[in-house]
């Protein structure tokens, strides 16, 4: 089953750089994120609205691992070359690997051009912070910030959970990003009925976040400092980040190109002062969107090769035994 699982998913990575995520086509992560508005916009209310919000996740969950479990074994019922290409194309819809590179980009283009707000305004896209007044460096930031940070969550997590489950767990596992990422703040509205949905995603993330950094750093060689180096970097700052995970990327993007990342930043007018995230041995200039590009070009296929490594031990250990 592990061999199964590995051959969808390099098929789904295969997928997901030719086809990407095309607006007009359906996407099961539109229907997630539809499905979590409507149970949100029921259940967080009244007193209990951490249960409520764990009932959510949990509701969610039930929902897409069920479908998806049932489709994948009346494929396999049907043959196993049915469930094989059947999970690809649903693991392909769990990552983002070209829109990534498509959003960044977007962002890249207009600096290109001069056209800063363009610029501006695509990055608002992608980020939460307020982009109305961000020069090119800050701007830059934004988008490196970004695309290092996703590169976990948009590609290479889903990508382990598959390895473990196949197309249903790969599912789930954005699943639960996407409850996150629509209930999982901590304001007055969410900080309760988001329990749930944030601490399960920082569980989900924690092995994948990790791998990531590890893949970055092999696969690509830092531009002014060591490998030795860049590692002290990245166990140095990524856990200043306020998420547990989401600090490895950015810390080991930033020890690669010689950048620093966090700093300054507006949240509808709030004042949020990030923990720095590597050493500025160089300014950070456009350029740098292009080479977070390619380190994630280089990182998709060091780390796939680790998940067969893995799942290929994995079998021969469950054969021996």
């Amino acid at each position: 089953m592990i061999l199964h699982h590995l051959i969808a998913l390099t098929i789904a990575i295969i997928i997901d750089l030719i086809i990407g995520d095309p607006p007009h086509l359906p996407h099961p992560v539109r229907w997630i994120g539809s499905l979590i508005y409507k149970l949100e916009k029921g259940l967080n209310k009244g007193r209990t609205k951490k249960l409520n919000g764990t009932v959510m996740l949990m509701a969610v969950l039930t929902i897409i691992g069920g479908t998806s479990l049932l489709i994948i074994s009346c494929l396999y019922w049907i043959h196993p070359a049915a469930a094989i290409l059947g999970e690809a194309i649903l693991i392909s819809t769990t990552i983002a690997q070209k829109s990534l590179k498509e959003a960044a980009l977007s962002i890249f283009d207009p600096l290109k051009k001069g056209d800063i707000e363009m610029a501006r305004q695509n990055v608002a896209y992608i980020v939460g912070r307020d982009t109305e007044k961000l020069d090119e460096p800050e701007i830059v930031r934004a988008a490196v910030e970004t695309v290092a940070e996703n590169t976990s969550d948009g590609i290479t997590a889903p990508l382990f959970w598959a390895l473990i489950g196949g197309a249903p767990l790969a599912l789930m596992y954005r699943a639960i990003n996407t409850c996150d990422s629509i209930v999982g703040y901590r304001n007055e509205k969410y900080k309760e009925f988001g329990w749930a949905s944030a601490r399960l995603d920082d569980v989900v993330n924690w092995i994948p976040s990790r791998l990531t950094a590890f893949s970055m750093l092999i696969g690509n060689r830092p531009e002014s400092i060591s490998r030795m180096q860049a590692w002290k970097i990245v166990f140095r700052d990524a856990k200043k980040h306020p998420s547990p995970n989401s600090g490895w990327g950015e810390a080991a993007v930033a020890a690669i190109l010689g950048i620093q990342l966090g700093g300054i930043n507006y949240y509808k007018g709030i004042v949020s002062d990030r923990a720095k995230m590597g050493d500025a041995r160089v300014p950070i200039q456009k350029s740098h969107i292009l080479k977070t590009n390619h380190i994630v070009l280089r990182t998709t296929p060091l780390f796939l090769l680790l998940l067969w490594l893995g799942g290929i031990f994995f079998e021969l250990a469950f054969t021996w035994l």
